[in-house]
């Protein structure tokens, strides 16, 4: 499908004015606008507008997401924070309970802030680099609906569970990696189905314990009514390591439900008994390290360049020009676009279209409607 390009800044205010037209307050749509669209800068469109409509606005409408978010403390030591996000903006809840690990972190070294009933928060990569703007080392992850198989199991237990990890560098962009301990996510299926690319073979595993290939649209509809699911990083079986990305997975659904007693697995999966859209419920937590409680900023930001620039100097394989270290091609993507805009496929463009119709945000027309 044809893509174009919308400006950052009407990018930028339009996200801003869609969800306060859905009832978000003005500063907390600021930071959900700055997280979604921190995705398309990075070149992560699966996460980015491609998403604004279907996972935010629509489940604010649907009544299982609150616009105006509750942050509550449920328990709190110098070190550390349990709360609540009462199914609030899971992007706002999550820039809160980071900031405030960086903040014991500042204070006693590190900081860590589990939360409970929260909804989904975004590009999980934006919340380490919070961490590594001021010299900290950042650590996150969440759970998710119920999609992903275990290793030799075919149905779906947990969600795609991203730990995602930055550390400072000395170079223009910092060690960040941001990705699933499934081979794929939700989100790329998605993504695949909008631009009409097929699944990937390996990625998808049905209840015969096959690989489901073909068309993304009906490999989604089989994920959502339980005949088949995600692979975890690794693939089907042992082979190629897939109980690796299995036991990833498992770490990060125990650390977003065991230390703040919140939901896991099936019950993530946003419906109830009689199949009604609930709330998802969904956990999350937050690792903020100080590295001037070691041997400071400047040190590990020259130490970890050090290492990622000798990784890059290294032998490269016949035919490929040269090595990338995680975060630099999202840099790269983001060095790219930054003069430009926010590609949007056809899909998106119409579901742009309609959310402003729908909210009467009239003063905004879109590239592709002139």
């Amino acid at each position: 499908m044809p893509k174009m390009i919308l400006d950052w800044k009407t990018a930028n205010d339009f996200v801003v004015d869609a969800f306060k037209g859905v009832g978000v307050p003005e500063e907390d749509a600021k930071i959900c606008a700055d997280i979604l669209l921190e995705s398309d800068r990075r070149g992560i469109e699966s996460h980015g507008c491609n998403r604004f409509k279907p996972i935010y606005i629509d489940r604010i409408l649907d009544g299982i997401q609150n616009p105006v978010t509750n942050f509550e403390i449920i328990k709190e030591t110098p070190c550390t924070a349990v709360v609540d996000g009462h199914d609030g903006m899971g992007q706002v809840i999550g820039y809160k309970a980071m900031r405030m690990a960086m903040d014991k972190a500042k204070q006693y070294g590190m900081g860590m802030v589990v939360v409970r009933n929260s909804c989904h928060y975004g590009i999980a990569g934006y919340y380490p680099t919070m961490c590594t703007k001021e010299g900290m080392i950042g650590i996150t992850g969440t759970n998710a609906r119920p999609s992903v198989a275990p290793t030799f199991g075919v149905e779906g237990m947990f969600g795609t569970n991203p730990l995602t990890i930055g550390i400072p560098t000395d170079e223009e962009f910092d060690f960040l990696i941001d990705c699933a301990s499934s081979i794929t996510q939700n989100g790329k299926i998605e993504y695949y189905a909008r631009i009409g690319e097929p699944v990937h073979p390996g990625t998808i595993i049905n209840l015969d314990g096959n690989s489901v290939e073909g068309d993304a649209g009906e490999a989604l509809k089989m994920i959502r009514n339980g005949t088949a699911a995600l692979t975890t990083l690794g693939g089907i079986g042992e082979d190629l390591g897939g109980y690796k990305g299995y036991g990833y997975a498992m770490v990060v659904e125990l650390l977003s439900a065991a230390l703040q007693d919140g939901n896991y697995g099936k019950a993530l999966n946003g419906k109830n008994e009689k199949g009604e859209k609930v709330p998802y419920h969904l956990g999350h937590f937050f690792i903020a390290i100080d590295t001037n409680h070691f041997l400071g900023e400047d040190v590990c930001r020259k130490k970890a360049g050090d290492i990622l620039r000798s990784v890059r100097a290294s032998k490269k394989a016949p035919g490929c020009e040269r090595i990338y270290t995680a975060g630099e091609k999202e840099y790269l993507i983001w060095q790219s676009r930054k003069d430009s805009g926010v590609p949007i496929n056809e899909a998106v463009q119409k579901e742009m279209s309609k959310v402003r119709d729908d909210l009467g945000l009239t003063k905004y027309v879109f590239p592709w409607e002139k």
